[in-house]
């Protein structure tokens, strides 16, 4: 039998197929070269379990820091506790309104053709993290989303609550490698909203308990402009959005705000999306159009490959990996 990467280099030859192979070849390059990667994810490619492809490359240093929305990072450990619980839809594009009312009444929130049961996942987690935050509210601590999901994971409390093989959680992998971890906009996820009731209602007296956005710039400034002193940095975008954009800017935002024009631009360009380029789109820009706006230089390899994450990420990621 072939290997994943040899039916690849066989049968992707042309088109978005060749595009994900052309992509796959130079992520491998600049890495052997001694380049980092940087990953970012948007969508919902936790929910999609990715975690069976991205958990070992980060355990295989071919991902060196991660830029995720905040539904991205709980909904892999919601996946780690509370899998079993999961019920999948395959005919969801056939639901009627009433369908989505039954499955809201049995706390059932559905993503796509996956129901995350609200119980058994959202409350789980947020049970365990609520300690955490009022413990740092306490004392008087501070510390980003990612860093509270490390706490939680590496301190074994949910062990016992394990649904799946935790080789498959990327998050896991993450906080054993003590990976850098981006999360802007965290307070638009689930956690971030219970956050907000718990402020709301005392149970956490100082809202700025949780760090977020414009303090993770700062630490992405920081760690961007030490890390690619002594290796370029490639970005490596799944989908678009905010995990997108918000760290891509850093470079724009070192050289222009803070007139550091000696701090290199990111080695290396991919992004998967199935977003029309359209007027004013973010996601469907082209790769060329972010030369105008000091993220990318004119040499820098670039790659766009337009399909379905959830199918093509993993493909990428085995090839990367050698499978």
């Amino acid at each position: 039998m072939s290997t994943i990467t040899q039916f690849i280099k066989h049968h992707y030859r042309h088109f978005n197929a060749a595009a994900l192979v052309d992509a796959a070849e130079a992520y491998n390059k600049l890495l052997a070269s001694g380049g980092k990667m940087f990953v970012t994810m948007g969508g919902a490619m936790s929910t999609a379990e990715l975690g069976l492809s991205l958990a070992e490359m980060i355990r295989q240093d071919k991902i060196h820091g991660i830029c995720c929305t905040g539904a991205n990072l709980e909904e892999d450990v919601f996946n780690l506790v509370a899998h079993d619980y999961y019920e999948r839809v395959p005919g969801y594009r056939d639901l009627t309104p009433q369908d989505e009312k039954a499955l809201l009444d049995r706390h059932m929130n559905r993503v796509t053709d996956t129901c995350i049961p609200e119980m058994e996942a959202m409350r789980r987690i947020e049970n365990e993290v609520l300690a955490e935050w009022v413990k740092a509210d306490k004392a008087g601590e501070r510390y980003f989303p990612h860093e509270f999901m490390y706490k939680i994971l590496l301190s074994g409390v949910l062990k016992k609550s394990y649904q799946i093989d935790p080789k498959n959680s990327w998050l896991l992998a993450a906080a054993e490698k003590n990976l850098p971890i981006f999360v802007p906009g965290w307070e638009d996820s689930t956690l971030g909203n219970m956050f907000t009731g718990h402020c709301i209602t005392g149970d956490v007296k100082n809202i700025h308990t949780v760090r977020t956005g414009i303090e993770y710039m700062a630490k992405l400034a920081d760690w961007y402009t030490e890390l690619t002193k002594e290796s370029p940095l490639g970005f490596f975008q799944i989908a678009g959005g905010i995990s997108g954009d918000f760290p891509i800017c850093v470079v724009p935002m070192l050289h222009q705000d803070l007139q550091r024009p000696h701090v290199p631009l990111w080695a290396y360009f991919c992004q998967i999306s199935d977003s029309t380029t359209s007027y004013g789109s973010y996601s469907g820009a082209v790769p060329n159009e972010k030369i105008t706006w000091g993220k990318l230089h004119v040499d820098t390899p670039k790659f766009i490959i337009e399909s379905d994450a959830s199918i093509v990420a993993p493909l990428v990621f085995a090839y990367v990996l050698g499978w």
